[in-house]
């Protein structure tokens, strides 16, 4: 039997020259490809015998084709598909004519059109602004297709790096939005990062409950939620939605110079049980004075202060020691990040910090890796040069 992979195999016809292909994804698990426009007739459609056959409901048995005019020129056919063709967002009526750079658009599937015959300096530029494009038409699909796919990131108590919760870190497969960047450019270009931050969080929250309700779940804000009245109200439906879980929301410690804010966020949050955590500590304007006015549960130290501190000159060391000792004494609990090294682990427990973050205890996953395991070994061969990029928060 032929496999959707054999029959989208993204090979060369050598008795056709032409040039123009579809960059793209056939699915979100697969990374991107190219796929040459072979034959003087191209068809896209959920058949198996299709040139291009993208096997999903939304897409027509045969949904569309291209061909090549006499002059050369690559024409699109819509052919009567039940959910339309479109190129740059606009469906279309009768053969078209593509040209370099097209947001070509099969139902809710999206390529870029592109063509090996288009050689000058500013190609790649030309490349990225239309992948940007791409993205863009791609975001309704990343909020409400269920295009999220969270990472999770171990958090460990340091004296026996027992896991006591995970960071829910930002994620989707979809072409043009795989990053915490590329998704928040594009959100940014349509005013929605606040609704992108509130479906992470409740995509992360809705998976992560598989890990039980005794584990922590840590989730990120965006600094343009927090004056919306809106932000409440996502913070309530994702406590209705998962009423016993353990849940801490993560707010840069930056806003907490914005007292009332926090009074008022912090009464809410103990009213619907919620956890409060001031991220990336020392790199901001937030002062330990505000600190014993508006306490968090937890303070994560940015791992500027915190990663590689074995190496970190002895004065570094003690005043990294200072921070982490006056914390404790507020009672708030002490998280370093960016710990990859035993030797950073050792020295993070002699200066006091309570829980520890980062590559030595686990690297941002899918929940598969982590959901049904044992207490986590350590793997002390993690170092920069082996690391994923994947600690970057969501925001």
């Amino acid at each position: 039997m032929t496999t959707n992979e054999q029959i989208n195999q993204p090979v060369q016809d050598p008795e056709v020259s032409s040039c123009w292909f579809l960059s793209g994804q056939t699915s979100e698990s697969e990374p991107l490809r190219k796929f040459p426009i072979h034959s003087d007739t191209f068809t896209v459609g959920r058949q198996s015998d299709s040139s291009l056959c993208l096997p999903t409901g939304c897409i027509s048995k045969n949904h569309a084709e291209l061909t090549f005019r006499a002059d050369g020129a690559l024409l699109l056919n819509d052919l009567g598909s039940t959910n339309g063709t479109y190129i740059n967002g606009e469906p279309i009526k009768g053969e078209t004519v593509l040209h370099e750079g097209d947001i070509v658009q099969f139902a809710t599937i999206v390529f870029r059109i592109g063509s090996d015959n288009v050689e000058s300096a500013g190609n790649t530029i030309a490349e990225d602004v239309c992948d940007q494009a791409l993205a863009i038409i791609q975001f309704e699909r990343l909020i409400s297709d269920g295009g999220l796919y969270p990472h999770f990131q171990p958090i460990v108590t340091l004296n026996d790096q027992k896991r006591i919760g995970y960071e829910v870190l930002g994620r989707s497969r979809l072409f043009g939005l795989q990053s915490p960047h590329e998704m928040f450019t594009a959100a940014s270009q349509l005013n929605m990062e606040a609704q992108l931050s509130e479906a992470f969080r409740h995509r992360g929250v809705e998976i992560g409950t598989a890990f039980g309700s005794e584990m922590n779940l840590f989730v990120n804000t965006h600094p343009k939620e927090l004056d919306r009245p809106e932000f409440y109200d996502s913070l309530r439906s994702l406590r209705e939605a998962a009423p016993e879980q353990l849940i801490t929301l993560e707010i840069h410690e930056g806003a907490s110079t914005n007292l009332t804010m926090m009074r008022e966020l912090c009464a809410f949050l103990a009213d619907f049980d919620i956890k409060l955590a001031f991220d990336d500590f020392g790199v901001g304007r937030a002062r330990l004075v505000e600190l014993a006015e508006v306490r968090p549960d937890f303070l994560k130290f940015d791992m500027g202060l915190t990663k590689n501190i074995e190496t970190a000159p002895p004065r570094r060391q003690e005043l990294v020691g200072l921070f982490a000792t006056m914390v404790n004494s507020l009672g708030i609990k002490t998280l370093a990040e960016g710990v990859e090294t035993r030797e950073c682990h050792e020295i993070l427990v002699e200066m006091g910090f309570e829980l520890g973050q980062g590559y030595y205890y686990g690297r941002p996953s899918p929940i598969s890796k982590y959901a049904d395991m044992g207490e986590p070994t350590t793997d002390p061969k993690i170092s920069k040069e082996n690391a994923d990029e994947g600690t970057v928060d969501f925001v």
